[in-house]
């Protein structure tokens, strides 16, 4: 039970160490144009990695985008409880440090719920092989943006 309170401390701390860098982010007008610029870059870099046709990319991007937006809403909602507890300290209850330590173990399992939903609707429009390399384009997204974003530094 120790170890337990110990790693929610820990989590805790980063929750805060994050919210402290975020006091910083920019306006929420910013952050929209910003995230729309780059889903847009990411729809291009996952199309031409899949080699998807014009047809499948018509059917397949907004589908993809509004399975991203829910895994989004995931994060985000886990985030938010994980702020309220943290932003209430001493005065949070156990119920609630709880509440929220549960929340955040189980996050990747929504996300995970979230991409078999959509995996279903995706194997209508993509080949077999397209949904196998989808796994990896999104990674290897991932892993460009964040190379490109540390030559910057």
């Amino acid at each position: 039970m120790k170890h337990l309170y110990y790693f929610i401390l820990i989590i805790l701390v980063n929750v805060i160490t994050v919210s402290e860098i975020q006091a910083q982010k920019p306006s929420k007008h910013e952050k929209d144009v910003w995230m729309r610029e780059m889903q847009q870059v990411k729809n291009d870099y996952i199309s031409k990695q899949l080699d998807l046709s014009v047809e499948q990319r018509k059917k397949f991007m907004p589908l993809y985008n509004r399975m991203e937006r829910d895994m989004r809403r995931v994060v985000d909602d886990t985030r938010k409880m994980a702020r309220q507890v943290s932003q209430q300290g001493e005065e949070a209850s156990e119920l609630e440090y709880e509440k929220a330590a549960e929340a955040m173990f189980e996050c990747k399992a929504k996300e995970g719920d979230v991409e078999v939903r959509y995996y279903k609707e995706f194997k209508k429009i993509l080949t077999p092989k397209q949904l196998f390399k989808l796994k990896s384009a999104e990674r290897d997204f991932t892993n460009e943006r964040t190379s490109q974003s540390e030559k910057r530094e």
